[in-house]
């Protein structure tokens, strides 16, 4: 009997031991990271391994030397990957950071994951230019859609290059004012065919975007 009522406290003391364990944590989210494209400044994750659909996560940010952490106003509970800093981070001076965590109710939560330093002036992709094409019988004239507003506050010394490449292989660059109305090119071959691509320049910043798609026309 009394082997019994031992075996009968050790085993109440290891439920008790087992029950006071905190909950699983939680695999932090990873390769959290902006995507700044235009000074849209996006954070971006990936779940954890071993989280399910529904987990929720939370983000924050601060600027590079402060010491506190602020939440992120519609980006605390949420169940997509990606959070919009584009308002917080739109300072061009200051380096920032942006952290995420996961949770899953009830009480289970990973540990914070930090995405690497940020700044905008320096890490933003510039969009390429969106072409538009008319023939007359002087020409090609193009006109490029401006870029984002903000882009063109930010830089005026923004321009775009314009080239102009023939299926024989020969190309030819011109420049083009970012707010200019358009451009044409005169004496070229007739009924030859032509493809267009234009590029973003920032010469101040040594920065530019990734060439447009081709756009081909046969001259009349």
């Amino acid at each position: 009997m009394t082997r019994l009522l031992l075996g009968a406290v050790l085993l109440g003391n290891l439920g008790v031991c087992v029950t006071a364990q905190g909950p699983v944590m939680l695999a932090p989210p990873s390769q959290v990271r902006f995507d700044s494209v235009d000074y849209r400044n996006i954070l971006q994750w990936t779940p954890p391994a071993n989280g399910s659909s529904s987990l929720q996560y939370y983000v924050q940010w601060k600027i590079y030397g402060e010491p506190q952490w602020l939440d992120v106003d519609g980006c605390q509970g949420i169940q997509k990957h990606q959070c919009d800093l584009s308002d917080l981070t739109s300072d061009l001076r200051e380096w920032y950071y942006a952290r995420v965590h996961a949770s899953s109710l009830p009480s289970s939560k990973s540990a914070w994951a930090l995405s690497p330093r940020f700044s905008p002036r320096w890490d933003t992709k510039i969009s390429s230019p969106v072409l538009k094409l008319n023939l007359t019988e002087q020409g090609i004239v193009v006109r490029v859609r401006p870029p984002r507003l903000l882009v063109r506050k930010l830089h005026s010394s923004l321009h775009y290059k314009i080239y102009l490449i023939h299926t024989s292989g020969e190309e030819k660059v011109f420049e083009m004012g970012c707010c200019s109305n358009k451009l044409t090119l005169r004496e070229l071959k007739h009924k030859a065919k032509y493809c267009l691509q234009a590029q973003t320049m920032i010469p101040l910043q040594t920065k530019s975007s990734a060439r447009s798609p081709e756009k081909c026309v046969t001259t009349l």
